[in-house]
This record gives structure tokens, sequence and C-alpha cells, in this order.
């Protein structure tokens, strides 16, 4: 289905607001592989990724009367993000409750990617960095959003987003190719196939 436009966006969640639940559905059609995708580099499991999304728009329709003016999908990610806080936080592990990032190297489930040396490369390279920078990255460079959204989404000003994208680049180039780190998404696509 192709993306539905800001303004359309709105119409559907004036609509779902009322109880429209196709309009959700289209919402829902529209949002799931970003989401999904979203979540998944964050986890870098399919199985939770697939349930964190399911949580997210449960939770998005749940609380769709809340949502006011603004960028819908914005919104729609800052749910997604909570949500994966949360299940970290549920985890009781000594680990970064921000993404999967910071886990244990021998949680690593790339390791049966053929390509393990890159990809470690890769994961030790984005280790190094903040988590709203690496946050910015898969935004930016994996979900291709704007400037703009990044900064609703991560609750930052313009600015402040493009500048921290640009530093975590800088220190991603020091390390390794970006082509590396501009296929990961490829790559992670390839293996979820098979796994």
């Amino acid at each position: 289905m192709a993306e539905i436009l800001e303004e359309n966006a709105a119409e559907l969640v004036c609509r779902a607001q009322t109880g429209d639940s196709q309009a959700f559905a289209l919402i829902y059609d529209t949002y799931i592989k970003k989401i999904y995708d979203f979540i998944f580099y964050k986890t870098m499991h399919q199985q939770i990724a697939e349930d964190l999304t399911s949580q997210t728009f449960l939770k998005a329709w749940k609380n769709i009367s809340q949502f006011k003016d603004g960028n819908f999908s914005a919104w729609l990610y800052t749910i997604a993000r909570n949500i994966v806080v949360d299940h970290y936080r549920s985890q009781k592990e000594t680990f970064s409750v921000e993404d999967c990032w910071d886990l244990k190297s021998d949680d690593d489930v790339l390791s049966e990617v053929d390509d393990r040396l890159k990809i470690e490369k890769l994961r030790q390279g984005l280790a190094r960095l903040k988590v709203s920078e690496r946050e910015i990255l898969m935004l930016r460079l994996w979900q291709d959003l704007p400037f703009k959204e990044i900064a609703l989404i991560l609750d930052k000003n313009e600015g402040a987003a493009k500048m921290s994208f640009a530093r975590a680049m800088e220190s991603l180039k020091k390390e390794m190719p970006a082509e590396l780190f501009i296929l990961l998404p490829l790559i992670l696509n390839l293996w979820k196939k098979f796994n």
C-alpha cells in the first residue's frame, strides 16, 4: 500500500478516533513495515520485534483519542520507542534499556550471518555511539525519515538532530566504510528471511 500523506493520515486518525476500525486498519497497513523494521533494528530478534510491533499498534488503537494535532507518524514511532524501552526494563538485566546495541556480545543474534566480521565491526562502531545517535542514524538512513520527523520522535529540535547525525556519521566513517552501515538493513532483511 502506498504511503499515506500526513494530511490523509490526519483524516484517517479523525475517523479512527470515532471508532472507525477500517480507518485504523489503513493506518496499520501503511505503517506496519516501518514500525516493525524500527523495532527489529533495536531488538535484533524477529519474534520480539513482532510482539512489540503488535503491542505498539494495540496501544496506538487504545490511545488514539489522545492524539491531538501534530505528526501522527512521529507519535507512532514514539509509542514504539517507549515499548522497546519497557521491554528491556522488564528483562531486569544490567544492560541499557534503550536498544540491543548495548547487549553483551554473547547475546548477539547476528552470529549466524555469514559476514560475521563486518557485522561485528559495525556493531562495535554503533555501540560506541550514544543511544540517541544510533536512533538518529537508524531513523534517517534505514527508515528514510526527514530530520523534522526524527526531531519530533526523539523530542529534540531539528538542528540538534542534524548535528547528532553528522557527528555519528563522522565517528562511524573513522571505523568502517559507510556502505557497510547503509547496507546493514539489506543484510538484516536477508537474515530475517532465513531465520
